[in-house]
Formats: C-alpha cells, structure tokens, sequence
C-alpha cells in the first residue's frame, strides 16, 4: 500500500517543480513585455525632445518650400510624366495598375492602323505610387516624375487627364501644379493624339 503513496508524492514534487518553472517563464514574459515597450518609448521621447531644439527650425526654414522644390532622392517616385505624343494606347499600364487608377481612352484610327489617344486620366486619390504602370510601357511614354506636391482644394483637382495638359506640363518640363491641372478641366479635346492621329 505504500506504493501509491510515493507515486502521488514524486507526482506533486514534479507538479511543484513545474508551477515554479511556468512562474519564472512567466516573470520573464512580463519582462520582455514591459522591456520592450519602455525602449519603444524612449526612442519617441528622443524624438520629441528633438522638436524643441532652438537651432531646429521648421520645415519651411531648412526647405523653403513651397517657393524652392524639396530635394528628393535620384529614383523618387512623384507624379508621373506622360508623354502624349509616343503613347500608342496600347493599355499596358492600365492593366498593370494594381489600383484601376488609369483610365485611357480611345478611338480606332479611320485612315490607317492604331488608336488615337482621347484621354488619358490618373486618379491621384487612389495611386500608391509603386511604379508597377512604368515597366510594361514599350515605347517609354510614362515615368515616375520628381515632383513632390499636387496640392489641391478638391477631389476632383486629384484626377489628373494628361491629354488635356499642355504637353509641356505633362512631360515634365513645366511643373504639374493645381492651376494647369484647372486649366485642363474646361479643355474638351486632347490637346495631341498620340503618333498614329
């Protein structure tokens, strides 16, 4: 009789041995927990002791901006140029678009083969920016620009018709700003139709 008597003993020494070990993991849980937590907010208070430095300045001291442009990196994705003369319609960016925010449209040239371009319109409210619609144009006519603002009073100022740019603004020699964007709002007829018109 003695022999169940040992086996529920050496099964509560084991049962002790285990709570005490799940209690330190326990501990060291908490630990990491609030280790962890305590160094993410020490990099934010050095951050934010960083805004009242005296010599700081704000963003428009160091930029000047907006009557400077901001310097950005050589492979910056910004608004996009379009150059309206070589696109041949061929939707390749638009069905590369992860986001359906390019609408092109277009018309059957009558004389000859091809489309003629009658619009080509970016949603600027729905673009990410990821460049995916500049790789799989084969004649080149689309880039990622370097222009870093389209500020805009409306939605609708964020729907950009490059066709109805000056060609100009949208290739990027004139900067794409609110007033062309405006402009081309009131033009009813692309202002080129592309090579094959």
């Amino acid at each position: 009789m003695r022999y169940p008597t040992l086996c529920a003993a050496a099964k509560l020494q084991q049962f002790e041995v285990d709570r005490r070990g799940f209690m330190i993991q326990w501990f060291r849980d908490i630990w990491d927990a609030v280790s962890t937590v305590a160094a993410g907010m020490l990099v934010t208070l050095r951050y934010w002791f960083k805004t009242y430095e005296p010599d700081r300045g704000t963003f428009t001291q160091k930029f000047e901006y907006p009557e400077l442009p901001i310097a950005v990196a050589p492979r910056y994705r910004g608004f996009h140029r379009y150059d309206l003369t070589t696109c041949i319609a061929c939707d390749q960016c638009a069905k590369a678009c992860p986001v359906d925010c390019i609408y092109i449209g277009k018309e059957r040239v009558t004389n000859g083969k091809g489309f003629k371009i009658t619009g080509f319109t970016i949603d600027y409210s729905k673009c990410m920016f990821c460049a995916l619609c500049v790789e799989p144009c084969p004649v080149d006519c689309i880039f990622m620009g370097a222009s870093h603002d389209l500020s805009c009073y409306s939605r609708d100022g964020c729907i950009v018709d490059f066709s109805r740019l000056p060609v100009d603004v949208a290739w990027g020699r004139s900067t794409l700003n609110p007033t062309a964007v405006a402009e081309s709002k009131v033009i009813t007829e692309p202002v080129h139709g592309g090579p094959n018109q």
